[in-house]
Order: C-alpha cells, then sequence, then structure tokens
C-alpha cells in the first residue's frame, strides 16, 4: 500500500498529539531549503571582500497539496473541500492552551527522509529527520479553484511552507561544537553527574573538578536537566 504523506501534531517533549492529519494526495515535489548567514567585510584595496559567517539559518521545506471532493458530486449537495483543507489551516494558528502555533512533523516514507543519511560529524544532527521533518507551519496559503452552483469550494491547492523546529539544548547536544582552545558544551541531562560527565569527555570521573571550577559551580552536585556546562581542555 502507497505511503501517504501526513502530518503529526507534537507536544513539547516531541511526542504525538492526537491523530495524523492525512493529505488527500501525496504531493508531486517538495523543496528543502538551507541558507547560512554571511557577513561582508570591506577591506579597502582588496578585490572583494572578507566573508565572515554570522550563522545557520532555519531549513525551509515547501510543498503543495491538492485536494478535490468532486467525487462525492458537484451539484448543490456537494461536500465542501474546506472540510479538508480546514484541518491544515489550524496548523498555523495560535493553540489557547500553549500560545503559540503547534510543533509538527511532516512524514512521508519510513527512515529515508533528506538528511537522514548524513555521515561523520553531522551524524548526530540527523536522528530527528528518519522519521520526517519537525517542523512549524511558517505560511499556508489556500487557492480555490472549483465551486458547485452554490459557491461552496469544492477543490483546492494549499501552498505550505514549513520551518524545521530545533531547541537551544536540541542544537548544542547535536553540534558538540568545539571552541578555538577545544573548550566544549555539555547540556546536562536527568542523572548526570559531574564524575559521569568527567568520564565521557575526559575517560577518567576522577576529573569532575576542573569543570565544577570552570563553571564556578558552589554545589558540584546541584545540577539540573538543561543547564549549558562548558567543558575545559584537560591540561
Amino acid at each position: 500500500m502507497p505511503q501517504i504523506a501526513q502530518f503529526r501534531r507534537l507536544n513539547r517533549r516531541f511526542e504525538p498529539v492526537g491523530a495524523p492529519i492525512r493529505v488527500k494526495f501525496n504531493p508531486t515535489e517538495f523543496t528543502l531549503a538551507k541558507n547560512a548567514q554571511v557577513a561582508e567585510i570591506a577591506i579597502p584595496g582588496l578585490d572583494a571582500p572578507i566573508l565572515q559567517f554570522v550563522r545557520g539559518q532555519s531549513e525551509t521545506l515547501a510543498l503543495e497539496l491538492f485536494f478535490d471532493t468532486t467525487d462525492d458530486g458537484t451539484g448543490v449537495d456537494a461536500k465542501p473541500v474546506t472540510e479538508l483543507t480546514d484541518e491544515f489551516y489550524k496548523l498555523i494558528k495560535i493553540d489557547r492552551e500553549t500560545h503559540a502555533i503547534p510543533i509538527c512533523r511532516f512524514e512521508w516514507g519510513v527512515g529515508e527522509f533528506p538528511g537522514s543519511h548524513m555521515q561523520g560529524q553531522w551524524a548526530s544532527q540527523n536522528v530527528s529527520r528518519v522519521s520526517g521533518f519537525v517542523c512549524i507551519v511558517d505560511q499556508v496559503r489556500q487557492r480555490f479553484t472549483m465551486f458547485n452552483p452554490n459557491g461552496v469550494p469544492i477543490r483546492a491547492t494549499l501552498s505550505v511552507q514549513l520551518r524545521e523546529y530545533k531547541t537551544l539544548e536540541q542544537q548544542i547536544t547535536q553540534l558538540n561544537l568545539l571552541s578555538p582552545d577545544h573548550t566544549r558544551v555539555h547540556v546536562v541531562q536527568r542523572g548526570d553527574t559531574l564524575s559521569r560527565i568527567a568520564d565521557d569527555v575526559y575517560g577518567d570521573p576522577r576529573q569532575w573538578r576542573p569543570i565544577a571550577d570552570h563553571n564556578r559551580l558552589d554545589n558540584p552536585l546541584a545540577l539540573t536537566p538543561g543547564m549549558v556546562l562548558e567543558i575545559p581542555p584537560t591540561r
């Protein structure tokens, strides 16, 4: 049976909430775009400016979704196509409980989503891409192209733009950036201790004190999930 594209709402722990929203027909194509912000530093006398990387920008995914209810007739009793399209329009509306638009995951296929096969230093960044594209809906443009005699829309195309969603903790953990002095960063997880972190990064749990001193921890036992620690290089 063909895999049907669908959207899933997620809670703040990235767990599915409610039933998936299935598209009527699989899109014929989608476009992924990823940009970087680069500043130009002008130096008199040079042929071109010096380029300085500033930051990455959110990856976006654009696609068109087609909806049609003419199979149920085109007369005065025709089924409105908005019964289908409104479910997708809700994805850009503010939720009264979270006071924000919902986090979603666009799913199509199993384990083959673009970006899920990156290796090397990027391997830790592709985990969320195996099952789809975690995102917020950035834009929905609805175009209604067929109507019944009473003006009820019965065919529509939705142009949808998605923006990849990542938390600060996810990005720090996935990137595992090194500063010029090879200082690492570590996001504290539930159950972490300084000795366990020291064992992971130094291979010696007894080297917890440099981490505590570097981060000016008055109480080395008071680690809370989400805390960002700098891990200094070994001496």
